[in-house]
């Protein structure tokens, strides 16, 4: 069987772990490229068992004051992460019991 030897650039975000993950395969099994190894994980997947795991999200608008949001925005450009990112590492690490008492009296 012939090979298909026409292909086209796809590009997507990988988190490091999986470009990492890459690396090794390729050196494992002797490849030349990521871009085979990619090809490689693609024939071999069961694209109609495999399933996604993705939790809901629904965008919501909040209002902080000025001070905040700048440190936030600092913090973000600082971490080279987007706002809300730091947003939902806030929220996941809150524990409401250990929470300052902000703006009441």
């Amino acid at each position: 069987m012939k090979k298909n030897t026409v292909t086209a650039p796809l590009t997507f975000d990988l988190p490091l772990s999986l470009i990492e993950k890459i690396g090794i395969q390729r050196k494992k099994l002797g490849l030349r490229s990521a871009s085979e190894v990619v090809r490689e994980a693609i024939a071999n997947f069961d694209i109609d068992r495999g399933t996604i795991a993705s939790e809901p999200r629904r965008q919501v608008s909040v209002r902080l004051s000025a001070d905040i949001k700048a440190r936030l925005v600092k913090a973000a450009k600082r971490k080279k992460t987007s706002t809300g990112g730091l947003l939902r590492l806030a929220l996941d690490a809150f524990d409401g019991n250990l929470a300052k008492k902000v703006g009441r009296k």
